[in-house]
């Protein structure tokens, strides 16, 4: 191991691993995930509650322009992805953006950068869960919620604890019903806008500019949406995170990268613009925050589908199970990473003898129980202040993951199979749009509300690293992830050649 002028530590790439918590005592995570199920699992996490339920309120605030913000909010999620993507096939690494963070700028940002990302990941899961749960009650009122949330809470541990492949197959599954309700919407939702029903005239553009223009609250208020757009991309990062069990990486990873943004641009924009060009954007605006009140429901009802409030539960239901299952798939994963780096508790990086880091699934089913004790005593506000982190820590590594990314690029070889097109132009580009996106905490009441929260976690999580993580830090355990994951991805390369 030689070290730079900084005392970073520059790893040779050896060919043998030396040993490591993961590598040799507590064997290595299965690669069993097929570029198809990636590419899904992906898009599945971020076709999620945000784009059924929470659309309406980005509509209320920017109008019919809230087409504008999903499409720049496309071109942020693109740049990450991108970005994120190419080192990811480059480092099919456990720990995923988090370990490149400790490799390629230091073993604080990686540290940071992963705890931030598992506290996503708990928050998501439980307030899913809770939304499953609440989702089961517009069914049977009678069944109390604690119930539910224990029924889902199992099925998604059940699939986690089971074996990759099996959480592999099944959120595919669960994201293709998604995604196949989405698409029937925007084919028939565009039939409509085109060329209408007997009994109801195709309306064609004109409700996009028929109150008040197409931005009726100025552009400015569409910067102000992208602080609720932005949280409906909050899923991209699963593609860094399964690299660890692709079975080919350098080919699943550049595939998913491509795919996934192209396809998540094509149904978040379409949608929504079906949404605003259907329904009068004041009707289509609200809460989001129930199924009534949800803009695919009101299309729905244009559209004549009997029970058409029942068809959107069952679509929310799916997509928020999806999402508590991705994310506890995404946490435990993280948490091995850290445990196996001295980031954290060491016994939690041992996996089961399917490879699965139970331990790591049963300690990342904590935001379960606390949002199930919060909503079962009814403390009134804490999901908000939940999500409110999510998103700051959401915007925090993405802002990271694209710095890494400027740190890769100045050091990146030959060995890449895969590059983002405009290489740092685009990172910085994504870059301005976390920053921008940012920015809104000036003006947005929600952004406040993250910056409360999130600052002191951020603040608690730095001092924690100083007074007794920093101690811990091993750089040849990060060194040697990256070398065995870098010999698994180069003998991939050799099998799918010969």
């Amino acid at each position: 191991m030689r070290t730079n002028a900084r005392g970073r530590c520059e790893r040779p790439y050896p060919r043998t691993v030396s040993s490591s918590p993961t590598t040799s005592d507590h064997g290595t995570l299965a690669r069993s995930l097929g570029h198809g199920q990636m590419a899904m699992i992906a898009m599945g996490s971020a076709l999620g509650t945000g784009l059924f339920l929470g659309s309406g309120a980005a509509i209320g605030i920017a109008g019919p322009a809230v087409i504008v913000s999903f499409a720049i909010g496309s071109l942020i999620a693109a740049c990450i992805a991108l970005c994120m993507g190419e080192m990811a096939s480059r480092h099919p690494v456990r720990g995923g953006f988090g370990t490149l963070a400790a490799h390629y700028l230091s073993p604080f940002w990686g540290y940071l950068s992963r705890w931030m990302y598992w506290i996503v990941t708990v928050c998501v899961t439980g307030a899913e869960i809770v939304a499953c749960a609440a989702y089961l009650r517009y069914w049977a009122p009678g069944v109390p919620l604690w119930a539910g949330i224990l029924l889902f809470a199992g099925i998604i541990v059940a699939i986690n604890i089971a074996s990759v492949g099996s959480f592999g197959v099944i959120e595919f599954a669960l994201s293709s019903i998604k995604v196949i309700a989405i698409l029937v919407f925007i084919l028939v939702g565009l039939f409509l806008v085109i060329f209408g029903l007997p009994d109801a005239p195709a309306p064609g553009l004109s409700n996009l500019t028929a109150d008040g223009g197409f931005a009726p609250n100025g552009w400015s208020a569409v910067w102000v949406s992208m602080a609720i757009v932005m949280f409906s991309f909050g899923g991209i990062e699963l593609l860094s995170v399964t690299a660890a069990e692709a079975k080919d990486p350098a080919r699943s990873i550049r595939t998913a990268a491509r795919t996934t943004i192209v396809r998540l641009t094509f149904f978040y924009v379409l949608a929504i613009g079906v949404v605003v060009s259907l329904v009068p954007w004041r009707d289509a605006a609200g809460t989001g925050g129930d199924v009534e009140t949800s803009p695919f429901v009101m299309v729905f009802d244009r559209l004549g589908v009997p029970g058409a409030a029942h068809v959107t539960n069952l679509l929310v239901l799916i997509a928020a199970l999806s999402a508590a299952n991705a994310n506890l798939y995404a946490g435990s994963r993280m948490l091995q990473s850290l445990a196996a780096d001295r980031l954290a508790p060491v016994a939690l990086s041992r996996l089961s003898a399917r490879r699965v880091p139970v331990r790591g699934i049963a300690m990342s089913t904590a935001g379960i129980v606390l949002a199930a004790v919060l909503a079962i005593t009814g403390v009134a506000g804490v999901f908000g202040y939940m999500m409110s982190l999510v998103v700051f820590a959401v915007l925090l590594v993405w802002g990271l993951i694209l710095v890494t990314y400027l740190a890769y690029a100045r050091r990146r070889d030959g060995l890449a199979t895969f590059r983002v097109p405009g290489g740092r132009v685009t990172a910085i580009v994504g870059l301005v749009g976390v920053v921008g996106v940012f920015s809104t905490v000036t003006v947005f009441r929600d952004m406040q509300l993250a910056a409360l929260v999130g600052v002191p976690a951020l603040a608690v999580a730095c001092v924690l690293y100083a007074t007794v993580v920093r101690r811990r830090v091993d750089p040849a355990s990060i060194e040697a992830a990256l070398a065995e994951a870098d010999d698994l991805r180069a003998g991939s390369e050799d099998a799918a050649r010969r």
